[in-house]
């Protein structure tokens, strides 16, 4: 943790109860049998990343193996669906999905993804599906503790910044203008579609504890007051859009990372989470009496470099960066309990509490929040 950084701003979350060393045992099994006429299939180096994601799993491993006399290695990253007993963040993880469009994405486009090997729908071997994928090296804004705070990003120079957030914006732009056939995505595509599998999402993580959080049933309330009248066309949508998906070396990005709630809907949703994201990262900082990142990423900046890059006018973004904020608040009100599930913390009781930004939500909510700070 960086020095000066508050205690709080790194939450002690339990994701997994993954055995590395069944994994490895397992694994090499597995793709041994992928490899079919392949020899000599050795799995090593196992270990999972200091900063983690707090949904799925990933496992960063070596892989060996001759083939045709020729011997070739290969670094690699596993993505595990997250076993029942890791009390899942989500109902449920299309790695199949995810697979596909990542296909789609490298195939269609110049968005630096990884180049994704092999997918395992069942839980036979690993206990939970998984998909393989090249493994990219790089530096990436860190969600616990949040960038903000302290860190590569903070510690470069200001044109850096800048370099940074323009070229972050720009990978938005080129996403949105990707022409691929992704029908695996049609199911959950359109505005209201999406809302109302956030409804359900929101249903679902009440299913044991029947909590009814009210800044949560305010917003989807808001939403439907100030329902767009004209949506913009549906696009390809990140879904998770947000630097600390974004793999850099230097200002450049190298690859674009988590497309599990990638989505076919209006542009504005990704550029709402990509907006809201950061502002509720320095409202943190700010609560904490550190500066943050206070030149980086505001909504005026964001919206101009954007429509700049694509021609597109921005609109309803009031709409999109509430619903960011509800779709937000529905994640952390389930990581939430993940932490009480696993003795982290106890419950609160203020049930607000159960979302980390809920003062922010509800400013946007009675429209008292403010965005651009001077």
């Amino acid at each position: 943790m960086t020095t000066g950084m508050p205690q709080e701003a790194e939450a002690s979350i339990t994701t997994t109860e993954t055995d590395l060393e069944v994994v490895s045992t397992e694994l090499e099994r597995w793709l041994t049998a992928k490899l079919d006429t392949a020899t000599d299939v050795r799995v090593y180096n196992l270990s999972r990343p200091t900063h983690s994601g707090m949904s799925s799993v990933s496992v960063l491993f070596d892989l060996d193996w001759t083939e045709d006399g020729v011997a070739t290695t290969a670094q690699l990253v596993a993505r595990l669906a997250p076993e029942a007993t890791a009390f899942p963040v989500f109902p449920r993880y299309d790695l199949q999905a995810q697979f596909d469009v990542l296909t789609a994405v490298r195939q269609c486009s110049d968005v630096s993804v990884p180049r994704v090997r092999w997918v395992e729908n069942s839980a036979d071997a690993l206990g939970t599906p998984f998909l393989v994928m090249d493994r990219v090296t790089g530096a990436v804004p860190v969600d616990n503790p949040p960038y903000v705070f302290g860190g590569w990003l903070q510690e470069s120079a200001v044109a850096d910044r800048a370099r940074v957030q323009s070229n972050s914006v720009h990978i938005l732009a080129r996403i949105h203008g990707i022409d691929a056939d992704l029908r695996t995505l049609s199911d959950s595509s359109g505005l209201r579609r999406h809302f109302e599998g956030e409804r359900a999402y929101y249903e679902w993580t009440r299913r044991h504890d029947g909590l009814r959080i009210p800044v949560l049933e305010s917003a989807f309330d808001w939403l439907e007051e100030h329902w767009p009248s004209d949506p913009s066309e549906d696009v390809l949508c990140w879904g998770d859009a947000r630097i600390g998906n974004i793999m850099f070396q230097g200002t450049d990005p190298v690859a674009v990372l988590d497309w599990e709630s990638a989505t076919l809907a209006p542009r504005e949703l990704d550029l709402g989470w990509f907006i809201f994201f950061h502002r509720q990262f320095q409202d943190l900082a700010e609560q904490f009496s550190m500066p943050g990142l206070p030149d980086m990423f505001r909504r005026n900046d964001v919206v101009a470099e954007y429509e700049n890059a694509t021609g597109f006018t921005v609109r309803d973004l009031d709409f999109y960066l509430v619903y960011a904020a509800l779709r937000h608040g529905i994640v952390m009100s389930q990581i939430e309990r993940r932490r009480i599930h696993f003795g982290e913390k106890q419950p609160p009781e203020n049930l607000d509490e159960y979302v980390m930004h809920h003062a922010m939500l509800a400013g946007l909510i009675d429209g008292t929040y403010e965005w651009e700070k001077k």
